[in-house]
């Protein structure tokens, strides 16, 4: 569906995108995740047309579109700050695109009603103003006006980081469903891992202009392929010298010599160790609660190790508490030391 091929993007002496290579099939929800400044948003720029690469080439469906004008790409567009006429009332938000494309008014009605239809407006809603919508409705505004010319594609760059963290959560899912429903091909800017690992099928993992990795949210975060990437998704411990020495005595597969990680989740308290896996004695420093989960920060000879423990109402540890921590070495990822 959408292929970069070699994607370098400059801006004077400075090198933004690096040898970008991407593929992304029809239907996907794909997400570009990364930190402010890695490249993500250039990226999206490129596929867009705002942005012209200094190397490499833009297809869409065999088409190479590097040098169409943006109206000619057939890409719908939803910005960080939605970009609607604050002014204009709904409908006529929605509607720009089609008298642009200068549809007949019978034809531009149907299609702004069906489109308000499905992502929940209301024929209310059609008639007043953008500024009096809230946050959430204002998206689905800028969704509607993205999807209504029917587009091959859409893209958004960030487009929940304006709102409150609740409103994100329950437009996130109304955003997978509504693309579920529409099977539109999607392109998706986010700084946010919880964000991306909850909407994708597949991620690229950006870092300083380049690609890190390309996954499904469970490889990226359970086979991260880089040290960065590793970090970077979600929370995790590093282990000490001495832990990873430990580890090496029950499996080969450890490296001492290695950077190596365990994801929280991953470490238990309280439980007795199967053979093969190593128990080490603790002290709870601290604790976190979270309802459906508990963090707990527990210091051993080695140093403080943090612990993700299911909320079951009754096996709850305090400060001070004695506990057992169990590591398996299969659930460590280790990358080697940089030169």
């Amino acid at each position: 569906m959408i292929h970069l091929n070699g994607i370098a993007v400059k801006f004077g002496d400075f090198t933004a995108l690096k040898d970008i290579n991407v593929h992304v099939k029809e239907g996907e929800f794909f997400t570009f995740l990364g930190p402010s400044g890695c490249g993500k948003t250039t990226t999206l720029r490129t596929i867009t047309g705002f942005i012209e690469p200094a190397a490499g080439t833009v297809v869409v469906k065999d088409r190479d579109i590097t040098h169409v004008s943006i109206e000619d790409r057939n890409i719908g567009i939803v910005f960080q700050s939605y970009a609607l006429f604050p002014t204009m009332t709904v409908y006529d938000n929605i509607a720009f695109g089609l008298k642009v494309k200068k549809l007949k008014k019978p034809e531009i009605d149907r299609k702004v009603r069906e489109i308000a239809k499905k992502v929940d407006l209301t024929d209310e809603q059609l008639k007043k103003a953008v500024s009096q919508l809230s946050g959430g409705q204002q998206q689905r505004v800028a969704i509607a006006r993205a999807l209504v010319t029917g587009p091959a594609i859409i893209c958004m760059d960030e487009p929940l980081s304006n709102l409150d963290a609740k409103l994100r959560v329950q437009l996130r899912n109304e955003l997978k469903k509504m693309q579920k429903e529409f099977g539109i091909t999607t392109i998706y800017v986010t700084h946010d891992q919880e964000e991306a690992l909850t909407l994708s099928d597949r991620i690229a993992v950006f870092n300083l202009g380049r690609i890190e990795q390309i996954g499904t949210p469970n490889e990226v975060y359970n086979r991260s392929a880089t040290e960065f990437v590793c970090n970077f998704i979600g929370d995790i411990n590093r282990l000490s010298p001495g832990v990873a020495a430990e580890l090496a005595k029950l499996s080969p597969e450890v490296d001492p010599a290695k950077h190596n990680y365990i994801r929280l989740e991953r470490v238990h308290v309280g439980t007795e160790a199967k053979p093969g896996q190593l128990a080490l004695a603790g002290t709870v420093e601290s604790r976190e609660y979270y309802g459906l989960y508990i963090k707990y920060y527990i210091r051993t000879a080695d140093g403080v190790l943090k612990v993700i423990e299911k909320n079951d109402g009754v096996n709850i540890y305090d400060e001070g508490q004695q506990v057992t921590v169990v590591l398996d070495p299969k659930d460590i990822m280790a990358y080697a030391p940089e030169a």
